[in-house]
């Protein structure tokens, strides 16, 4: 059978050519994408600068950055349903990248915290952490296990890993996924605010549920694509 697959217009081309055409616009597809992840960076910078960032500064900077961590987490985890559905091979290949922003603005998030928010008050941090804010103790957990994803992100970590230990380490994104929903939930409890942590929740598992679905449909052991 040759090697060939339709175009837009239904004609048919070579694998090779698509893969080539696909190169030459790619580039600019990782350009845009990287600049939609960095705007909220550069809103916060303009509104600091602008002096808009409101009456509570600390707070607007820790919700933003906490809200955005979570949107690129989501984000994150639509690729590979977008990928399957579409079948756009090429949506994997800026996975890695909104992956390693969802980490940016995490750190954000958690530098928020324990610089402007706590002024390295680490008995203070420490008693947050292990258990007198629950919320704090489900959003430390989803940083901390987003550490590891961060620094084994490069291929070179990967190979040096092996295929298979490296999708079960990446696999930790599900748990930080619902980590990052209950500290948001647990936060907006207290203040009986629930319809946004309700939205993310809702996308969340969706996001997980689809990808069980397809797990018990066809089961797929060693498959790559498993993000």
């Amino acid at each position: 059978m040759p090697d060939v697959m339709p175009d837009a217009q239904g004609t048919t081309v070579s694998r090779p050519a698509a893969r080539r055409s696909t190169q030459r616009w790619l580039p600019w597809v990782k350009v845009a994408v990287f600049v939609f992840a960095l705007a909220p960076l550069l809103r916060l910078v303009l509104y600091g600068f602008t002096d808009r960032l409101g009456a509570n500064p600390v707070e607007f900077i820790t919700r933003s950055t906490g809200t955005w961590t979570l949107v690129m987490l989501c984000i994150t985890l639509a690729i590979t349903p977008a990928r399957r559905m579409t079948g756009m091979a090429w949506l994997l290949r800026v996975r890695r990248m909104l992956g390693l922003f969802a980490f940016f603005y995490g750190a954000l998030h958690f530098t928020t915290y324990f610089w402007l928010d706590q002024w390295f008050d680490w008995e203070s941090m420490l008693r947050d952490v292990t258990g007198k804010r629950p919320f704090i103790t489900a959003g430390f957990a989803a940083f901390a296990l987003m550490v590891p994803l961060a620094l084994t992100s490069p291929h070179a970590m990967a190979r040096r890993l092996g295929g298979r230990r490296w999708q079960r380490l990446h696999h930790a994104i599900y748990a930080i996924a619902v980590l990052a929903i209950l500290h948001y939930w647990w936060m907006r409890a207290g203040k009986n605010d629930l319809a946004e942590p309700a939205i993310y929740a809702i996308v969340v598992a969706g996001l997980l549920g689809a990808r069980l679905i397809w797990m018990l449909r066809r089961p797929r052991p060693g498959a790559r694509d498993t993000l």
